[in-house]
């Protein structure tokens, strides 16, 4: 008998089993694709490479701004999609490799759970069945798709998923969809020569992120010639065609693909016979990532609590780390999630935005203060995004100053959200957050500047 069994090899799967294995609990994992999960295969990975290679071609068309010329530009788009898959195997071997040092029992099937108590679960896989003292489910999520007449079986509609294995690119698109994984599409089509337009239902894209953040992108993103339909419900698909209203009666627009991505679900496959706690967005867990049955735990996707990669990591090691009755109690801190939607320039995000703290979905009703700086006070930023302004806002309990959230937009925000992070996270005030010492000359810096222009 094992003592955890793991149903899913995505960044939660991979994760707990090296931390079980490494502390010693005999550990087996079942994963029924290619270990690494949506992140690593159809999600984050292979949608960076793209846009990587499709923002160096971006920047070479644009070299004059920095007094380079480049002639006869071109692009393969079949090589980047070689590049893509060697980077997605490269790092699909690091996992198993270490999963395999771990001594950690792979198992490439998909697992049904049998039965379960509270001292054992039982399990299926390729036609054997094991038995666990525990379980933890990690299974993800997968594509929505929503019930809009034509879409079944028609050839012209992608997923995200054939989005990124297309071996050729589409003149034109429509994408369903002003999420993360829209804008991360329209980022790479654009750069590429795409036209694009974008509907989206609700009265802006991106409607969870800063609005001054996302204006910022939409303008920008609107020059470049993107197409923005918002407060737009699509009512039907006809081949290559969309059938929208926005409030002016049904109208039309034709494409050569349409990408429909609006949102994902848990994936409960396999675990009919699962007897716990679960609710529409999932299953149901405490802060510890315990469900409702003492011996079962669940992280990442499939609890639909926050569906990043980083948080399924971090949910699966304060699993792991509970049943290895480790001390201190690990907890996750929800309200000092970082978040980054990889456009070009791309957004990150921490905290609480303003739209959290007035208004009808206010979670914090306090006093607080909007500190903003354009991202051009950083000389560093300057010096390497040419025409482009961005901007950082560091929200601040205006009674004790602790930096409530950051929200800011240019490169590389992405990579100084951490530190924004470790503020929010460890209640940092302005104050305290002024004796930070940042590297100059770093676009990192904006954060402090920003967080003490009010001083």
């Amino acid at each position: 008998m094992y003592q955890l069994a793991i149903i899913g090899g995505g960044p939660a799967g991979y994760t707990a089993a090296q931390m079980a294995s490494e502390a010693g609990l005999k550990t087996i994992i079942f994963e029924q694709t290619a270990v690494g999960g949506t992140c690593l295969n159809i999600g984050c990975i292979p949608t960076k490479t793209l846009l990587y290679s499709a923002k160096q071609y971006y920047q070479m068309q644009h070299a004059a701004k920095y007094g380079l010329s480049a002639d006869n530009l071109s692009f393969d788009y079949q090589k980047m999609q070689l590049r893509k898959q060697k980077v997605v195997r490269k790092l699909q071997a690091g996992i198993r490799q270490k999963l395999k040092n771990e001594n950690c029992t792979f198992v490439a099937e998909a697992a049904t759970v049998l039965s379960h108590d509270e001292q054992k679960i039982e399990l299926e896989a390729g036609g054997q069945t094991y038995q666990a003292e525990r379980l933890l489910v990690a299974t993800g999520s997968t594509n929505f798709v929503p019930p809009i007449p034509g879409i079944q079986d028609n050839p012209y509609i992608w997923s995200s998923t054939d989005a990124l294995n297309a071996e050729a690119l589409p003149a034109s698109i429509v994408i369903v969809g002003g999420g993360v994984i829209g804008l991360e599409f329209a980022t790479l089509y654009s750069e590429l020569g795409v036209q694009v337009t974008i509907i989206e239902a609700l009265p802006t894209i991106l409607p969870q992120l800063d609005g001054d953040c996302v204006r910022c992108l939409v303008d920008q993103y609107a020059k470049r010639g993107i197409r923005f339909m918002t407060s737009t419900k699509v009512s039907r698909f006809e081949g290559n065609t969309v059938y929208f209203d926005n409030g002016e009666g049904e109208q039309s627009l034709v494409a050569d693909r349409i990408l429909v991505c609006v949102g994902r679900r848990a994936n409960l496959q396999g675990l009919d016979n699962l007897k716990v706690e679960m609710s529409r967005g999932g299953i149901v867990v405490n802060e510890m990532m315990q469900t409702s049955c003492k011996n079962i735990f669940a992280a990442g996707d499939v609890t639909g609590k926050v569906m990043l990669a980083h948080v399924a990591s971090r949910q699966a090691e304060v699993a792991v780390s509970y049943m290895l009755k480790r001390i201190p109690v690990q907890r996750i801190a929800y309200n000092a999630i970082p978040s980054v939607v990889y456009t070009n320039p791309e957004i990150a995000s921490v905290g609480l935005t303003e739209r959290d703290l007035q208004g009808p979905d206010c979670v914090l009703p306090i006093e607080y203060e909007s500190r903003v700086l354009p991202m051009t006070f950083s000389g560093r930023y300057v010096a390497e995004n040419e025409t482009q302004t961005g901007l950082c806002k560091v929200i601040v309990d205006k009674k004790n100053k602790t930096v409530l959230g950051v929200h800011a937009v240019g490169y590389p925000a992405s990579e100084f959200i951490a530190a924004a992070a470790f503020a929010v996270r460890m209640g940092y005030t302005v104050p305290e957050l002024q004796q930070v010492v940042f590297p100059h000359p770093t676009v990192s810096e904006i954060l402090r500047e920003t967080a003490i222009s009010k001083l």
